[in-house]
């Protein structure tokens, strides 16, 4: 029974692709149809098997977003099963059409795509349940590498069947940015827990920032822990963010807010009254969290001292590219013990976990006469915080720096002097 479509997900070169071809042949008993999705301006051939066969059909993928664009065309597939395979993975030659398939209670066979990083990936999908439990679209993953792995984390384990040795890679040179990819991707195979630590929420200020607020977004949710709130306040922007802010809106955990556009300052001081929890970790609409942010810092802020503002760590940073981001590097955080080493700090302390309590008690975030608070409102309120607190570093890695020609303190960095001067 021809009851598989196989879909071939943005194979970066020929040889990746004839080989992911030819390794669906042992499932030709089963197989319906093949798509191939490409990435805009690429232009791969089928192997000779293939020629002439009606069921292959090549899609570009609009904007380079195979989630959207495989959420529009599933909706037409008739098989009873998707199997998906992703650049630079292939079928082990040890599978067989009969030996394929899902008990009657599954949704889902998982495989993983690599025995050391241990990246799970949905192999052989009903057709009818990813028809109601979407992909996540381009624009709310960190970079396209996480499109099954974060959509996997969202399904309950109950509908799941695990069997490894299933896919193999091609293989290909390692670097620092494919392992910090690959790092993140793991992350989002752990367990779902809910510990007993200090709540924590995330508050979000955005303006103008369209283009990557979904991924800030999802960010929050597809957290092995979630956070008690998500809590994002639009300063008044003018490209059309708002609207799309307003699909994550549920009135419970995330609540979305808007006013006319006065500063970062005003806007995160704006969702303070609205904060229940203990903590609240800040979040730049730009940036993204790892999916064990939470739980990571929980762990931190169990023995956390009374006294101690604020909790912070490492960053690590991304250069954003044309439809895609480029590992920079960790800034390593280091300890803070007064006001001059908050000013010369070598670059924006982070991530910033506030106690809400002494946050709330100093004011908030401080509206300097300094460009009526609308710039370094983050080193302005760490300035108030340490004349009354104390900051505690932890060595850990789970807040992700966006650096684009958008960014807002990019486009500033020759106000600095001119802001320290108004400080001292």
């Amino acid at each position: 029974m021809k009851d598989i479509t196989a879909v071939l997900v943005h194979y970066s070169n020929q040889k990746g692709l004839d080989r992911a071809l030819q390794s669906l042949r042992n499932l030709e008993p089963r197989l319906n149809s093949v798509i191939i999705l490409q990435k805009p301006g690429m232009s791969l051939r089928i192997i000779h098997a293939y020629e002439g066969r009606d069921q292959v059909e090549f899609i570009h993928t609009k904007s380079n977003d195979a989630g959207e664009t495989l959420n529009n065309r599933i909706n037409f597939i008739k098989s009873d099963y998707l199997l998906f395979l992703r650049d630079p993975n292939y079928l082990s030659p040890s599978i067989e059409a009969v030996s394929l398939n899902l008990p009657p209670s599954k949704k889902i066979l998982v495989t993983s795509c690599n025995k050391q990083t241990g990246i799970q990936h949905p192999l052989l999908v009903r057709t009818s349940y990813i028809q109601h439990h979407k992909l996540l679209s381009e624009d709310e993953l960190p970079f396209n590498e996480a499109l099954f792995p974060a959509w996997l984390s969202t399904v309950d384990n109950a509908f799941k069947s695990f069997k490894d040795g299933l896919i193999r890679q091609v293989k290909r040179n390692s670097s620092a940015n494919k392992k910090n990819r690959e790092e993140m991707l793991s992350k989002y195979n752990l367990e779902k827990v809910n510990t007993n630590a200090p709540a924590l929420s995330v508050i979000m200020a955005n303006y103008n920032m369209e283009k990557y607020t979904g991924t800030a977004i999802e960010s929050c949710l597809l957290q092995n822990e979630q956070p008690e709130q998500v809590l994002i306040m639009d300063d008044g922007s003018t490209d059309g963010s708002y609207r799309p802010l307003l699909q994550w809106h549920d009135g419970e955990q995330v609540k979305v807010f808007r006013k006319q556009n006065e500063g970062k300052a005003r806007a995160l001081n704006d969702l303070l009254p609205h904060v229940t929890s203990a903590f609240i970790l800040e979040l730049d609409a730009d940036d993204w969290l790892d999916p064990d942010a939470i739980s990571v810092i929980k762990k931190q802020l169990v023995h956390l001292p009374k006294d101690i503002s604020v909790l912070y760590g490492n960053l690590r940073k991304w250069k954003q590219l044309e439809g895609d981001v480029l590992f920079k590097g960790i800034a390593k955080g280091a300890g803070i013990n007064g006001k001059k080493d908050v000013l010369s700090y070598r670059f924006p302390l982070g991530p910033r976990i506030y106690r809400t309590s002494l946050l709330k008690r100093q004011g908030g975030f401080p509206v300097t006469a300094f460009e009526d608070g609308r710039l370094y409102e983050d080193v302005s309120v760490l300035n108030q915080l340490i004349e009354s607190s104390r900051f505690k570093y932890h060595d850990f890695t789970v807040y992700n720096v966006r650096e684009h020609k958008e960014s807002i303190t990019k486009n500033n960095l020759s106000s600095w002097n001119d802001f320290l001067r108004t400080l001292k």
